[in-house]
């Protein structure tokens, strides 16, 4: 079938055809460091990722230039490090500096931080990663190209993006003119010639970072939020990849093939991407294809400080603040994975338990690996993943169906070692992998042979199924019940397919 992905622009499932075959381009809005990141920044990351894995898998085995095997894929994910929300946290936590200093102190605490939760979600390194503030230039440049071509104006020391001018304008978000007048993160100003036009360029205060301004401004100032990405991807995504492009990828200038971010970005920031690069560039888009990853909310409720429910990834690896206790990168990474990214999440206690029994549970195949699986490795002793699960991640990263496919691995290997392999390079396409067997506590350990038995009973239960013996199917169901095990069968979403994930009851 090859690989689809739902585009938040045309809402709909597309067949992804690069637009150029031998060099895939990526780019992901990445963190803004004034703060710890939250679980709900984590699970972009780990989405996209997985993205990043499979478009390397298939660039490998030659999907898109006749079986050669020698596609690049360009995976930039940026730093924002100049922001309104870090100069106040800089003001607020180190008042007895000068702000410039504060400043530095607040995202190189954060950005360090940040690199340490990503390297614990099992995340491989992008491609590139850039930074706003050694990106200004650049930004600069594209203020200019949309002055010229009158998309912009100056209108005191501040330059607006005129929204007028841009004929579809809110295609992305699909709203009208006044939803997005009201829900537009900008600032008041009376010099805007619309309520609708955004910032590109604003005068900055004393003591703040500032550069000297384009378009003739005589003072200095800084970009506004949505400006560095369009920058940035063109930079890296266009400017830098024109020696590696074919003639296929050239004849498309100033635009590559994925977009990704949380829904949250999709207005304004993703909306005020677009009009920015298509009308600095004069080009009918920016990306191909736009995903966006569903919201989180965190034990029912809408994560927020107020409530007491903000959890940062630092603090579920490393403190009990959540279910009394800490979690691995592992545990975080298999929970936010079962389910699809476009669905919303909710994060509680419970679903970190399942995952970390499902981790439990292919820790006992694991045993019987002499190796450890190399976390950046997508097949393991050259073993290619399982066709089903890689069906399910090409049909718009079903990582929920990918999973219960390595449920029925798992099974399948504890009956048949020759089926190891396939199984841990499934695991490695996915970044995922099993508790190492040291880290099993009594309990773990003392449920060894039902885990293991009830393993396989399962395979054999899903392939009784299969092939409409439900007489055994249910008789197996049985046996699993008086062992204590407990079965929950769904159908996914978004195939129809009948899936089963298990338990220990509790």
């Amino acid at each position: 079938m090859g690989l689809r992905l739902y585009n938040t622009l045309t809402r709909t499932k597309q067949d992804f055809d690069p637009i150029d075959p031998v060099n895939v381009r990526m780019y992901v809005c990445g963190p803004t460091v004034y703060d710890f990141a939250h679980i709900g920044n984590a699970r972009p990351l780990i989405v996209f990722d997985v993205l990043f894995r499979l478009l390397k898998h298939l660039a490998e085995r030659g999907e898109w230039d006749g079986g050669k095997g020698q596609t690049n894929v360009t995976y930039v994910r940026n730093i924002t490090d100049v922001d309104d929300k870090i100069n106040a946290r800089a003001a607020e936590e180190y008042s007895n500096l000068p702000l410039n200093e504060a400043i530095r102190q607040v995202t190189t605490k954060t950005e360090n931080q940040f690199h340490e939760d990503v390297a614990a979600l099992g995340c491989l390194e992008p491609t590139v990663e850039p930074r706003a503030t050694e990106h200004i230039d650049e930004m600069k440049a594209m203020i200019e190209q949309l002055v010229a071509n009158d998309f912009a104006y100056v209108a005191e020391d501040h330059v607006y993006f005129r929204v007028a001018a841009m004929a579809d304008y809110g295609r992305l978000s699909n709203r009208s003119l006044d939803e997005m007048i009201a829900g537009a993160r900008v600032e008041i100003a009376g010099a805007k010639a619309d309520a609708a036009d955004f910032v590109l360029w604003k005068p900055s205060k004393p003591g703040e970072p500032a550069w000297p301004s384009p378009s003739g401004i005589p003072t200095t100032g800084r970009p506004g939020w949505h400006l560095e990405c369009s920058a940035m991807s063109d930079k890296y995504l266009w400017e830098d990849a024109k020696a590696n492009l074919s003639e296929a990828g050239r004849a498309r200038p100033h635009q590559f093939d994925i977009h990704g971010g949380g829904i949250d970005l999709v207005f304004p920031h993703h909306e005020n991407e677009i009009a920015q690069s298509r009308c600095a560039h004069g080009t009918p888009a920016m990306a191909n294809i736009w995903m966006h990853n569903g919201f989180l909310q965190v034990e029912g409720e809408k994560m927020s400080k107020s409530l007491g429910n903000f959890v940062t990834i630092a603090e579920l690896l490393e403190t009990e603040k959540f279910g009394g206790r800490s979690w691995s990168g592992d545990v975080l990474r298999l929970a936010m994975l079962k389910t699809h990214y476009r669905q919303p999440i909710d994060w509680t206690v419970r679903r970190l338990q399942e995952a970390e029994d499902q981790l439990v549970q292919w820790s006992f195949v694991y045993d019987d690996i002499a190796e450890p699986l190399n976390d950046t490795q997508l097949a393991f002793a050259g073993a290619s993943p399982d066709a089903l699960v890689l069906s399910a991640l090409d049909d718009d990263l079903n990582t929920h169906l990918a999973v219960t496919h390595l449920i029925r691995l798992a099974g399948e290997a504890s009956a048949d070692p020759s089926v190891l392999p396939t199984f841990l390079a499934s695991l490695g396409v996915l970044g995922l992998k099993p508790l190492r067997p040291g880290r099993l506590d009594s309990k773990n350990e003392s449920q060894r042979d039902t885990i293991e038995k009830a393993t396989v009973l399962v395979a054999a239960r899903a392939t009784a199924r299969n092939a409409k013996d439900f007489s055994e199917a249910d008789r197996i169901r049985d046996e699993l019940d008086a062992m204590g095990i407990q079965l929950k069968d769904s159908k996914d979403p978004d195939t129809g397919e009948l899936v089963t994930t298990w338990e220990v009851k509790r």
